[in-house]
This record gives structure tokens, sequence and C-alpha cells, in this order.
């Protein structure tokens, strides 16, 4: 169990930091932004003072310290997702870290935005009530599928540590 848990921080963690890295180089070569975690930090900063859905987002009070809530929670969910992963694969996903699980996995957490985060943010279930919908659900699913991707990579790192000090 306590491997399965470091994994979670170390694989969850890791494969964040993948999707942050592809999501810098498509904006730095491709101008695409990609999701402002400040407003997930806004989000979470209005919810005790019983704000769930907000009608944009961007139109609600900022709140002191929402960049780093959003970014702290951001990495949070990978770890937890992370989590959720491994707890289904199980460690003997571990012994043989295949890519076709993670990448499914990854492109299936698409449904948490498009089912909680964007409607509450103000955009509306799967982003209909943005601009152009459909840019931002291909944008989503290719940020979730590269979360995935950084599952396996981070996977397999922690599957080589193991076998290196050997733990697995």
């Amino acid at each position: 169990m306590t491997t399965l848990m470091i994994g979670a921080v170390l694989i969850g963690g890791g494969a964040t930091i993948f999707m942050d890295i592809v999501a810098l180089l498509r904006h730095r070569l491709f101008g695409i932004p990609s999701l402002d975690y400040a407003m997930v930090g806004r989000w979470l900063g209005h919810l005790p003072r019983g704000t769930l859905v907000h009608r944009p987002i961007g139109n609600s009070a900022p709140i002191p310290g929402e960049t780093a809530l959003g970014w702290a929670v951001h990495y949070m969910i990978g770890i937890a997702f992370a989590a959720v992963f491994l707890a289904v694969a199980g460690e003997a996903w571990l012994d043989q870290t295949t890519l076709w699980a993670p990448l499914m996995f990854g492109v299936l957490t698409v449904l948490i935005p498009f089912l909680v985060l964007q409607p509450c943010l103000g955009a509306g279930i799967a982003a209909r009530k943005t601009p152009q919908p459909n840019v931002a659900r291909r944008r989503s699913l290719f940020a979730h599928a590269s979360f995935g991707l950084g599952l396996w990579i981070a996977g397999l790192g922690y599957a080589h540590a193991l076998q290196a000090y050997g733990l697995g």
C-alpha cells in the first residue's frame, strides 16, 4: 500500500508536470493558451462564501492567493487522479507499465472538467457556453491525454526506481 501511496504522489506529480510542460510548449510554439489556474483558485475561494457556480468566473471578485491556491489544487488533483489510476491498475501495472491504460485513463479524466469545473466556472457543460466550444473541448481532451501520457512516463520512471532499489 505504501508503494502505491508514494507512487501516487510521484507519478501524479510527474504526470502533472509533464502536462504543464506540454501546455507551456503549446503556448510558446503555437500561441495556444492553457487554463488560468488562478480562476480555479478563485472558484475554490468563493466556495466557503456559498458560491458554487459563477457567470462567468472572470466577473467574480478576486481572492487573495488565488493563483497559488489554483496551482496547488491542480497538483493535488493530479496526485488524486494517479491514486485512483494506481488503485484500479494495481501494483501489477508498475511491473509492466503499458501505455494504453494510463492514456485512456487520462482521457477519461476530462469528464471532471467537462461536468464539474467548466459548468462551475460559468462555461457550461463541456464548455458549451464558450465562444468556440469545440476548440475548448479539443484543448481539454489534449491536456488530459498529455496527463495520461505523463502518467505512463512517470510510471516508467517510478517502476525503474523501485527495481533499482530492490523495492519492486
